[in-house]
């Protein structure tokens, strides 16, 4: 428990950061022999400036605030899981600037799992939102654990739809564990606290600032073993996410979407500079090779085998209709079909996902 509260009193120092406490670390020997040196002896620690060290030499405050967060976390639940310990990350420990503290709620037995990354838009699109859900619970039924940053979007669905096969999945969050950000996301959040686990490196109560999140993504991909984008503008937090696995050496996955798609631009250009294209749950397996047999899945808007439930004259409209939207009047001239029947048909394939009514009623097939 001293080693502990060493390490979490040494993280809460402000001013401080990342770089300079793993300076002082490594030079001095270890979080407790940071915590007792003088201010002489820090100053003297190559890359270490005044500022970084203004609230080191008195320690005493420093151990109370320490003492006191975790007595918090505690009543809260969570633990505490300091580097090198056997919880903590071994990935994550590998990158060149790791938290030297984590804070978990939930299931830490996931944290060294066959974890893998899916993000993308907050502002997703419907087909987006699809792929990142059906994407997410083929992997981890596969016994993947879905890692990912409990954003609006993507994000949401990618946890969603491990959560729906009851499969593994952990949530980064850029703030403290006890704050709901954001908070159109409270039932995942509380969903993921009861069958996942959430992941910080910020105290409890930290308050979800701008700065923090690049900082949470480093940490999304240096527990993954890849990173799956699945729809991403050009400039997007989910590219910084992805540059940061290449920068660490880890595999880099993109889903193709629209050409014509602003939302697709970021997930393109991956593809350019050779990510891996993902079609199907098994393009991401036969790099991550968990350990479960493969059955074969496939992403729907990619070939999907269409339920034989469906009567004939729903698979007449459905023949009709692909991934480029056209107008009901052309949909009724192909099918040949009354209108009537085409609007009721219309209404049943919307309601199952298998087509988007798109403004000015336009269809197109996701399915």
């Amino acid at each position: 428990m001293a080693e502990i509260l060493d390490w979490v009193s040494l993280s809460l120092t402000p001013g401080l950061g990342i770089s300079g406490y793993w300076r002082l670390v490594d030079h001095l020997g270890g979080p407790d022999r940071v915590l007792s040196a003088s201010r002489e002896e820090l100053l003297q620690v190559p890359g270490i400036r005044a500022g970084q060290v203004a609230g080191l030499g008195q320690s005493g405050p420093l151990y109370r605030r320490g003492e006191q967060e975790l007595m918090q976390l505690a009543k809260f639940g969570g633990q505490t899981v300091i580097h090198g310990d056997e919880v903590y990350p071994k990935m994550l420990g590998q990158i060149s600037d790791p938290p030297p503290v984590l804070y978990v709620y939930g299931r830490a037995d996931l944290l060294n799992g066959c974890c893998l990354a899916i993000v993308g838009s907050r502002a997703a699109s419907a087909y987006g939102r699809r792929v990142a859900f059906s994407l997410s619970a083929h992997l981890a039924e596969r016994s993947v654990t879905i890692v990912s940053g409990l954003a609006m979007g993507i994000d949401g669905e990618a946890h969603n739809g491990a959560l729906s096969v009851r499969g593994g999945t952990v949530a980064v969050l850029g703030c403290g564990l006890d704050v709901v950000y954001p908070s159109q996301n409270t039932k995942i959040f509380r969903s993921i606290r009861e069958n996942g686990a959430l992941v910080s490196e910020y105290p409890l109560m930290t308050r979800p600032e701008g700065f923090r999140f690049p900082a949470r993504n480093r940490i999304i991909a240096g527990m993954s073993q890849g990173v799956v984008v699945v729809e991403a503008a050009r400039k997007s937090g989910s590219l910084i996410t992805a540059q940061f696995a290449l920068d660490e050496g880890r595999e880099v996955f993109a889903v193709p979407g629209q050409v014509d798609s602003f939302k697709s631009e970021g997930t393109h250009w991956l593809l350019k500079q050779g990510a891996k294209l993902v079609q199907t749950a098994e393009d991401v397996l036969e790099e991550l090779r968990p350990g479960r047999p493969l059955e074969n899945t496939v992403l729907p808007g990619n070939g999907a085998e269409i339920s034989q439930a469906l009567e004939p004259d729903a698979l007449v409209l459905l023949s009709c209709l692909d991934s480029y939207a056209c107008s009901r009047d052309e949909l009724i001239t192909k099918s040949g079909l009354p209108a009537g029947r085409v609007s009721e048909l219309l209404l049943f394939l919307e309601l199952d996902g298998y087509i988007e009514v798109l403004p000015g009623d336009e269809l197109r097939r996701v399915m």
